[in-house]
This record gives structure tokens, C-alpha cells and sequence, in this order.
């Protein structure tokens, strides 16, 4: 809430004593907190909480922001820092600007290397801002808590709390206390010189804004090395072809240019330069573009100057008419002041005193970067109203000479989220690149430095209903165009197959997250070479995903995708010196037995990973001693509509996986209420999808069963671990009872010995239902001794015979009978035909 005092420090608001005193310990402060790293999803989370806030004229926080502005501006102002906080505005600009959503973390650029790279804070970054603009003060501390830094901003003691009040409750949404203590909020005017000195001659960096002579004086205080992000003030102007300047749509377009903010943004045109060196069609033009400007002015109320800025005007326009005795310009001017169009027959760039005032110069298109180029360090936006063949030849010539922006005539004040300030992008200049080069062998399954040193930082739980897959499909009705960009359809494998759509920024976050956990489970990028052996087709997701992340790593890949042709799949693994297959349990069990001669002479397969089902024990063991493959592990927990959850690292086992903690959070529920677990009890595995602009997916009960592993990973991993314990498909009631899958492949596995798959069917029946267990006739044991060994497993089969309400029988069927899913080829494990 706002307090009397003037000042913001670390979530508390303190008077000027207090302040002065902890100024003392700034340097010894930002060691203790740059110790802690920051992550962005912290901020992420925290701003789109804020921005949420921002868009309720009823909150709390608007009301008390809102009566810091005047009354007519307030609602825009508030506006434009809503929009600019959202996640989907602060991931695109994450992306853009740092090349992903997590770039504080130690990650391999390139996987075939064990050379880590972040991008790690310049350390003390102060801010001092400009007066005029409420909305720059608390989003450059955004950039600069994007990029982990301690900040420390300075803003006018004329300014209102405005931006201390914005800070402080972005401070307070955060549960982690990362961001409050990241932040110093100064109000204070630039006279005071200790204090600017101790804040300039302690700062890493220092991000100025203003005037020339304000960042000049701000270089000379700051210490040498400390590195001085200069965003002056800028000049921008139009450029016209002939055949643009005869335009009315283009003029009114440029029109509406200059009467916008007043011409205040430094985006503003202050100039139209005319493709000529007529000095008689550079007064002519003027004329028509008066006209114009008047109808355009006369429909936007104009905000009047200030006396300083009314002189400049009155000296700037009488000068010009002073200049019309010699021939060198007109001055075409509103009889109540509003406006002006200055002709001018010399080239040369003028500043504009402003508030509707522009020059008109000619400057024939040979001409403009010689012209131009001495004005470099201050030129920013140019608009450009001609051709395609114009635009593009001219832009050149405008980066030639210094522009930074090119935009279409009308559009100048215009943005796209991302669009880099000045020629740089903000949150590099406030980062710093940096390195660890480790010993090859010992790092390579270490896919991210950071895993091996803390756990990662977790958003709370969410709160709210639970999410099923209906709901997920009914909430594609009402998604935006614009994020969805990839269609996926699920393989069906428990229901009908259903829609998964995502952004392309999405989806290349989810690869690159999955390629890490491939690392982690011992995939080698720089030896191994893979073949993608996952189905194709039909919208189904697997051989695409895995093609990505292969490509991701930049692996060698053969991308072949399941096939019926076993011949020919086995013929090409030899062909090319595969080593390392991709696929589905149940496609590469049928490929190693149809094909089996051929695969053990060749002998050179040495790993498996395997997605959407599981090896048995009894099939892995076949796998390893009969084909010699050294190592089978998942290659990714996921679904097609949440995509990648999880992977495996090189020492899990069984069905362990680490948890992809930078796209998901997971919760784990009873399996009879909705109330979390004890730490270690089974349950209903429900996800929230962290860092996906389009389809959100939140509190998603996915149909899977799992418990939560304690402790550190014998990898060195602080990831959080699970252990899936099935679906809850693989449950079926039959006669009252329900019957698990999974204990009829154990009984199948421990008590016969059997390797082939496993499938339940039930069946109605003339008085009771009847319950199927279908084994593979080439591996199936004596009937009656594998129905022995399943009664013996399941007791309740005895007594639901015995009560009449199942009929209980063993079958066998060749392994091409049993029935899979048509796109993913995945075994369906329970048939209800009922």
C-alpha cells in the first residue's frame, strides 16, 4: 500500500535516513543477493499475476495506481502496462531477445559439446528514467528482473509513486521473495549528488534515460568498466517517392504520425524528406501536405506547449519566415497555432520544436546516406512510402546511414511485441554470456549444470477444478487463432483420439526441453546414430516430436518411421550402421523377432528408447542377451496433448522418470478424493503446463497412476523424480471386481516366465460376463498352468466364479492379431466389448 515515505527498499517503504544508511551497504547487498538465482518463470508468474490485476478497473491495486495519473490518461496508461506484463509479451520477448524461456540456465548450445552456456546478470543495474513517460520506469526493472540483476531505480522526487506502488506489489504476488529482494525504488532529484554518486559509481550497468547532456553527466560518475545503456533521445522522420507524395491515403497516414503524442516519442516524424532535389516541388508539396494536416488536426484535440516549449516554437517558425526573403523555405502555419509545415530547400536533418511542427526537405534517394550519416548517433525511425522495390532499396540506404527502424508512412508509433529498442535488445544489454567448458566424459549425460546444485524453483499449486480430457477438447472451441499453429491428434489408444494444438514457440520449447532429457538418459549426438522408428501419420505426433529433438541435437538421424515391411526396416538399419532405435515396444518387439537372424549377425544395435508403452522385464531381458543391446530406456514421458513430462536419466530404473520442471508442475491426488497424497503414496498423476502461450492446460488429470521418489538422484540431479504405476485404463470392472492389467503381466512375467505382450478382453455372456486373458502363441506357456498362475495372482477371480458373475479363460493369438492402435501402434491393453 502506499506510505509517506518516499523510498522502496527490497518489498518496504522507508523515509530518506534510512535510505542514505543502506545505500552504505550496496555493494556487500548485491553479492548476498545475486548469490540466489532468479528464475524468469518467477517473473513470468509474478507479472502476469500484476497484468491480470491491471485489467480489473475493480481491483484493488488499479484503483490506487489509476489516482497516481490524470484522470484522462489513466485507463490507457494502465492499459499499456497490463498488455506489456502479460506472459505471452515477456516469453516472446525472452525468446526473441535471449533465445528462450529459461536463459539463466547452464545448457549446451551445441549437444555434441559439454560447453555450457547462460546468460547470468551484469550484477547492480540502475535505472534512471525519464519524467515524462509513467509506463518506462517500472517495465525497465522488468527487463532488468528478467535478467536476474539487483535493481535499483531512480526516478524524479516530482515523479508520483507511480512506479514504487507498481514494484512493490509485484514484490508481494511473488511466493518466492526473489523478486522483492531484487528491487530499490529511489525518489529523488538528480541534484543530489552523493547519492547519485553512490549509486553510479557502485552500478554494473546503468540504464539512462534522457537528453544528451543527462547521460553525459551520468557516464562521468559512473565507474570505469561499468557499462552505460544509453536511451537518448532520437530523431525520426518520413522519406516520400514521387508517386507517395501524391497520395492523400499516404499523407493523411503521415499526418496522423504528427499529431500523435505530439510528436513526443522519439518514433515521431519530425521531418518529410521528398525523393527530389526540386526545390518547387519540395513548396508545392508542403501546400498539399497542410491541407492534410489541418482536416487530420482538426479532429484530434491537440495538447497545448509549455511556455519553454511555446518560445521554441515562436523562435523555430519566425526564423523559417525570416528565410522566405532569401528564397530557402515557406511556412504554411494554423491561424490558432495548432500546427505547421515547414518548408525547407537545404537537405540537412532539423530537429522539430514539436507539438505539430514539421519540417519538409528534399533529398533524392543517391543522396540520403551521405546526408544523413553525420546525424547518426541521434536518427531512429524512418517511415518509407513507396514501392516494394523502393522500400527495399531505400531501407538499405537508411542502415546505412544509421536508422535503426523502418516502418510503413502511418505506422511509426506502432510496435511489435519484440521489436529491439534503438538497434539493441535491452535484455542483452543487461545480461552478460557466460561459459563453462567440462570434461567431456564425465559430463556427458549432465544436459544443464543448474540440475546437479539446487532443486528447482516450483510455482505453488494451483487451485481450481480438475481438467479432463473432455474439458480440454471443449476448450478448443473458444482458442485463439494465433496459437494454433500445430495439430496433433492423440493414437487413441484409451478413447477416441483427440485434438492437441499448439504455437510453434510452444512446441520448439518442448522439443528443446525433451532433447535435454535425452541427453540426461544417455543419448550421445556426437557418436550415436538414430533411427526414428515411431509412427507416422494421421496427425500422430511421435516420429515428428522425436525427428525434432533429433534435429535439435543435431544428431545423426535415419527418419524412417514404423514400416510392415520388417525386411526392409532391418535391411536399412544394417545399410546405414544404426546403433541407436526409437519406437514402440510393441513395433520393435515385432521387428526383433521377424527379424531376428539378420539383426543378431548384424549385432550393431547397442541402445533402445522406447516411447507410449513399456518393455516387460522378461522382453528387456531377451533384448539384451540374445540381440546384445546394452542399455533400453524411455525416451520421454509425455502425452500428445501436454507433450513431454518426463524423462530418464542414465541411472533410472524401472519407471522412473525426472519431471520436466521447466514446462509442467505436477500434483498427486488420492485416487478416491481430491486431496494430495502423503509424500510417497500412490495416485492420480494431474499436471499444469508452466510455459505454453496457447493451449494453457491447467490442473490436467492425465489418466496415469504414480508416486513421487524423496532424495537426490544417484545422477546428481535435484529434478524432482516419479514412478509411474499405469493408467487408469488398465483397470476394468468385470463381475463387480476390478481387474488390473499390470497384475496379469506380472503374474505372467514372475510366475511363467513369459515374454510376449498381454491383453485382457471381456466379453458380454448368457447370464455372466466373461473375462479373456490373450497371450502370444509363440511365447505362451500351457493353458492351464497360466490360468493357475493368474488365479493364484488375482484372488478375486476365484471368488467371482464362484459367485457366478464372470467366466475366467486363457486364449492364445500370433502376435499380428493382437489389437493396437491404428496411428501409434500402441497394444490396447484392456477391450471392453461390452
Amino acid at each position: 500500500m502506499t506510505t509517506s515515505a518516499p523510498h522502496l527498499w527490497q518489498g518496504e517503504f522507508i523515509d530518506d535516513a534510512e535510505a542514505g544508511r543502506r545505500l552504505a551497504d550496496l555493494p556487500e547487498l548485491t553479492g548476498r543477493v545475486l548469490a540466489r538465482v532468479l528464475p524468469t518463470d518467477v517473473v513470468l508468474g509474478a507479472c502476469a499475476a500484476l497484468s491480470s490485476e491491471l485489467t480489473d478497473p475493480a481491483s484493488t491495486l488499479h484503483r490506487r495506481l489509476a489516482a497516481h495519473l490524470p484522470a484522462d490518461e489513466a485507463h490507457t496508461t494502465l492499459a499499456e502496462l497490463a498488455t506489456a506484463l502479460t506472459r505471452q509479451a515477456l516469453e516472446r520477448k525472452l525468446r526473441r531477445e535471449l533465445g528462450g524461456l529459461r536463459p539463466e540456465r547452464l545448457t549446451r548450445p551445441d549437444a555434441r559439446e559439454t560447453v555450457y552456456e547462460a546468460w547470468a546478470p551484469v550484477g547492480l543495474l540502475v535505472h534512471i528514467t525519464p519524467g515524462n513517460a509513467a509506463v518506462v520506469a517500472p517495465l525497465s526493472v522488468v527487463e532488468g528482473l528478467l535478467t536476474g540483476n539487483l535493481n535499483v531505480l531512480k526516478t524524479s522526487s516530482s515523479e508520483t509513486p507511480l512506479a514504487l506502488d507498481l514494484l512493490a506489489a509485484l514484490g508481494a504476488v511473488d511466493h518466492t521473495g526473489l523478486i522483492a529482494e531484487r528491487v530499490v525504488a529511489l525518489r529523488f532529484p538528480s541534484s543530489r549528488r552523493e547519492w547519485m554518486e553512490a549509486l553510479c559509481g557502485r552500478a554494473d550497468a546503468i540504464a539512462a534515460w534522457g537528453g544528451e547532456d543527462a547521460v553525459q553527466a551520468v557516464s562521468e560518475l559512473a565507474s570505469p568498466g561499468c557499462r552505460v545503456v544509453e536511451w537518448g533521445h532520437r530523431i525520426s522522420f518520413a522519406y516520400l517517392t514521387r508517386h507517395a507524395a501524391a497520395d492523400d491515403v499516404t499523407l493523411d497516414g503521415l499526418a496522423e504520425d504528427v499529431c500523435r503524442f505530439e510528436q513526443q516519442a522519439c518514433s515521431s516524424p519530425q521531418v518529410v524528406y521528398l525523393d527530389t532535389d526540386d526545390t518547387g516541388e519540395v513548396f508545392a508539396f508542403a501546400g498539399r501536405f497542410a491541407r492534410r494536416l489541418a482536416k487530420v488536426s482538426d479532429a484530434r484535440r491537440a495538447l497545448l506547449p509549455g511556455p519553454a516549449e511555446q518560445a521554441e516554437i515562436t523562435t523555430t517558425q519566425q526564423l523559417a519566415r525570416l528565410e522566405q526573403h532569401l528564397g530557402l523555405t515557406r511556412v504554411i502555419a494554423a491561424e490558432d497555432g495548432s500546427w505547421r509545415v515547414l518548408a525547407d530547400s537545404r537537405p540537412a536533418l532539423s530537429a522539430s520544436p514539436l507539438h505539430r511542427s514539421v519540417w519538409v526537405k528534399p533529398l533524392p534517394r543517391n543522396a540520403v546516406t551521405a546526408t544523413l550519416r553525420p546525424m547518426r548517433r541521434y536518427l531512429q525511425t524512418a517511415a518509407i512510402g513507396g514501392g516494394r522495390a523502393d522500400v527495399a532499396e531505400l531501407s538499405r540506404a537508411m542502415f546505412a546511414a544509421g536508422v535503426t527502424r523502418v516502418t510503413p508512412v502511418g505506422s511509426m508509433l506502432d510496435a511489435y511485441e519484440g521489436e529491439p529498442h534503438d538497434g539493441v535488445y535491452a535484455l542483452q544489454r543487461y545480461s552478460r554470456r557466460v561459459t563453462v567448458r567440462a570434461a567431456d566424459a564425465e559430463f556427458r549425460t549432465v544436459a544443464r549444470l543448474d540440475d546437479l546444485v539446487t532443486p528447482p524453483v516450483l510455482p505453488p499449486s494451483p487451485v481450481g477444478p480438475l481438467l479432463d480430457k473432455e474439458g480440454v477438447q471443449r476448450a478448443l472451441a473458444s482458442l485463439a487463432p494465433e496459437h494454433a499453429h500445430l495439430h496433433f491428434r492423440s493414437g487413441g489408444s484409451t478413447g477416441a483420439p483427440a485434438l492437441s494444438v499448439f504455437t510453434c514457440d510452444d512446441y520448439d520449447n518442448q522439443m528443446r526441453a525433451a532433447a535435454d532429457g535425452l541427453l540426461a538418459a544417455g543419448f550421445d549426438p556426437a557418436r550415436d546414430r538414430a533411427a526414428n522408428l515411431f509412427y507416422c501419420g494421421g496427425m500422430y505426433g511421435s516420429f515428428i516430436s522425436f525427428f525434432s529433438i533429433l534435429e535439435r541435437l543435431h544428431a545423426t538421424q535415419i527418419p524412417m518411421a514404423a514400416g510392415p515391411d520388417h525386411a526392409a526396416v532391418a535391411e536399412a538399419l544394417v545399410t546405414h550402421e544404426v546403433d541407436t532405435v526409437f519406437g514402440m515396444p510393441s513395433y520393435l518387439w515385432q521387428l526383433f523377432h521377424a527379424e531376428a537372424d539378420r539383426l543378431r549377425d548384424y549385432g550393431g544395435i547397442r541402445t533402445v528408447f522406447y516411447g507410449g508403452e513399456h518393455f516387460t522385464a522378461e522382453q528387456c531381458r531377451v533384448l539384451t542377451e540374445e540381440f546384445g543391446i546394452e542399455a533400453i530406456r524411455s525416451a520421454a514421458y509425455g502425452s500428445t496433448d501436454l507433450g513431454p513430462l518426463g524423462y530418464q536419466c542414465a541411472e533410472a530404473e524401472g519407471s522412473v522418470h525426472h519431471l520436466l520442471t521447466d514446462l509442467h508442475t505436477l500434483e498427486i491426488l488420492a485416487t478416491d478424493e481430491d486431496r494430495p497424497v502423503a509424500p510417497g503414496e500412490p495416485g492420480r498423476l494431474v499436471f499444469t503446463s508452466t510455459a505454453r502461450a496457447g493451449q494453457r492446460l491447467e490442473r490436467y488429470e492425465i489418466g496415469d497412476l504414480g508416486r513421487a521418489i524423496d532424495g537426490v538422484c544417484p545422477c546428481g540431479s535435484h529434478v524432482p523424480r516419479l514412478e509411474l504405476l499405469g493408467r487408469y485404463g488398465d483397470v476394468v470392472r468385470v463381475g463387480t471386481y476390478f481387474f488390473n492389467h499390470r497384475r496379469f503381466l506380472k503374474a505372467a512375467q514372475e510366475r511363467l516366465g513369459y515374454r510376449g505382450e498381454v491383453q485382457l478382453l471381456v466379453a458380454p455372456g448368457s447370464g455372466r460376463e466373461r473375462l479373456t486373458v490373450r497371450l502370444d502363441e509363440q511365447y505362451a506357456p500351457d493353458l492351464a498352468a497360466a490360468r493357475a498362475a493368474f488365479v493364484a495372482e488375482e484372488a478375486e477371480l476365484t471368488a467371482a466364479e464362484a459367485e457366478g458373475l464372470l467366466a475366467f479363460t486363457v486364449d492364445t493369438a500370433p502376435m499380428e492379431a493382437f489389437e493396437r492402435t491404428a496411428t501409434s501402434g500402441k497394444l490396447r491393453t484392456v477391450i471392453d466389448l461390452r
